[in-house]
């Protein structure tokens, strides 16, 4: 099992990196695109779809991320600031800071197909969409954002297993640790400040006092992201979300702290370029 684990993110990895620095815009809005497609599929399979149901709805879901990213112009590479898609972050940051803590608490179950429906396009269709846009800006940018992502992962394990002793929330995901959260919140800081620094320019002492709070806050919504998919998968009685990737189960296990992550980040650029 870890040998397949570790194969598979090599080859994603690798990928990965070819297609965000070597693939011209408009594939890369497609990949974002499949990528959308795909998890709504693994949503629908753990949300109550019928099988041919849920192909239906990927294949929309995945066409609307593309129609709706050549609409906001993610397909030009001149495009910098598609402010069209401000309402559709907007929804999702709502989504996350407002509605899915209280989600958490309660362990609310989705009431039907309809609801899940709902629910899995504001899940996956802004940080698909983002996905685009971020890699529009830079590719180093997205490249930056997503290792966030993957240092707070990693941090979150290892200072769990390590140190773990209080559970973040048993009822859910019984692995993850108040320890944990908070090597996962030291690391992101570090790795923030790190990334400023190396950057370099005017005002830098402003930027660390900005970015440690955002930084937290960045930590607390990967969580969040994480914690969400697992609840879904917890009530609909699956280890995993599909099966696509050895190893890894499916996509949705791989991008759900990107799926609250990713859309914030692209309102705040969208903010800081206004």
């Amino acid at each position: 099992m870890l040998r397949a684990r570790v194969i598979t993110a090599l080859i994603l990895l690798v990928g990965l990196l070819a297609g965000l620095f070597l693939l011209p815009a408009p594939l890369w809005l497609a990949f974002a695109s499949l990528i959308c497609a795909i998890g709504s599929a693994e949503w629908a399979g753990m949300t109550g779809f019928t099988p041919r149901a849920g192909k239906v709805y990927a294949a929309l879901v995945g066409a609307l991320c593309f129609a709706a990213g050549g609409v906001a112009g993610l397909h030009r590479p001149e495009t910098i600031a598609p402010f069209g898609l401000a309402p559709v972050y907007a929804v999702s940051a709502l989504f996350w800071i407002c509605c899915v803590p209280l989600w958490l608490r309660a362990k609310w179950r989705l009431p039907s197909p309809a609801a899940a429906a709902l629910v899995g396009l504001v899940l996956l269709l802004p940080p698909a969409l983002a996905i685009a846009h971020l890699r529009l800006l830079s590719p180093w940018l997205l490249l930056g954002v997503l290792a966030a992502v993957w240092v707070a992962d990693i941090a979150a394990y290892f200072t769990g297993r390590a140190f773990g002793r209080r559970k973040l929330a048993p009822g859910i995901s019984p692995g993850k640790s108040w320890e944990g959260a908070y090597g996962a919140v030291v690391a992101v800081v570090v790795y923030g400040l790190v990334v400023i620094s190396s950057v370099g320019h005017a005002g830098v002492e402003a930027s660390y006092l900005a970015a440690v709070p955002a930084l937290i806050a960045f930590t607390a919504l990967s969580i969040i992201g994480d914690l969400f998919e697992s609840l879904v998968k917890r009530q609909a009685g699956v280890k995993d979300s599909g099966s696509l990737l050895p190893g890894h189960g499916g996509v949705l296990d791989r991008i759900d702290s990107l799926t609250s992550t990713l859309p914030v980040a692209g309102l705040l650029l969208l903010w800081v370029a206004h």
